[in-house]
């Protein structure tokens, strides 16, 4: 894993299905029946995606450095 890429979970339970990460990032994430998804699990930094994770209204997007599995985003 690169230094420059990071890894997506989407917590399905917590979802409420708001969009708001598919508004702000929507060639990460999409809508489905049942919750948003990620398009990819390991994607090259993007700011778009910390900036969704980040507006998830019940912080169901979680960000991770690929390569050391440290939590980049959301933050307190």
């Amino acid at each position: 894993m690169s230094d420059s890429q990071w890894r997506l979970e989407v917590d399905r339970h917590l979802c409420i299905s708001s969009g708001m990460c598919v508004g702000i990032a929507p060639d990460h994430f999409e809508l489905e029946g049942d919750g948003s998804h990620a398009l990819a699990d390991v994607v090259d930094q993007d700011e778009a995606v910390v900036d969704a994770a980040e507006s998830c209204p019940v912080e169901a997007i979680k960000v991770f450095s690929a390569a050391s599995n440290e939590l980049v985003a959301p933050t307190d």
